[in-house]
């Protein structure tokens, strides 16, 4: 299998980053919030004009992973103008998942972030996505606080690393 090429992510992009994302929840949240808010969150969180609006956002950055085809994406943007920024996206096509790509584009990300001299990187998780959990506690992030998520009616976490 061909390695994934990571580059910045382009307006015409975002279909397939929402198809991206779409298969990915489906996989990973299904049985946490149930089918119909995995769409409803998508159709809300992944409309395509915004996406095509973060894309040309020059204080964002937002990579896709890409074969013939994107296979996944990172995003992030300021969270604070203090050099804080929040992971806003991450997500790989499931049958992805375990092959490092992940791993990858949060790296590549990073990276960027400390050439533009970040300080921090803050993100959401829900609790009971133990993949995710698993996933950013392994690389580093740690715990900050646990809230209910008004919108969606579940726990989530809230994780920093400083870069």
């Amino acid at each position: 299998m061909v390695t994934p090429e990571l580059r910045p992510a382009r307006p015409t992009d975002a279909a397939a980053i929402r198809r991206v994302a779409r298969r990915s929840w489906h996989a990973a949240y299904d049985d946490i919030i149930g089918t119909e808010a995995v769409d409803d969150t998508i159709d809300r969180w992944y409309d395509p004009d915004r996406l095509r609006e973060s894309t040309r956002e020059p204080t964002h950055e937002f990579f896709v992973a890409e074969r013939d085809h994107p296979v996944g994406f990172v995003h992030v943007a300021p969270d604070d103008g203090e050099g804080t920024f929040e992971l806003r996206r991450i997500y790989v096509l499931p049958d992805e998942w375990g092959t490092g790509l992940g791993t990858r584009l949060l790296t590549r990300v990073e990276r960027r972030l400390e050439e533009r001299t970040a300080d921090r990187l803050r993100l959401v998780v829900l609790a009971d996505n133990d993949v995710g959990v698993g996933f950013y506690e392994s690389r580093g992030f740690e715990r900050v606080e646990e809230r209910e998520d008004p919108t969606l009616g579940v726990r989530e976490y809230a994780y920093e690393k400083e870069l």
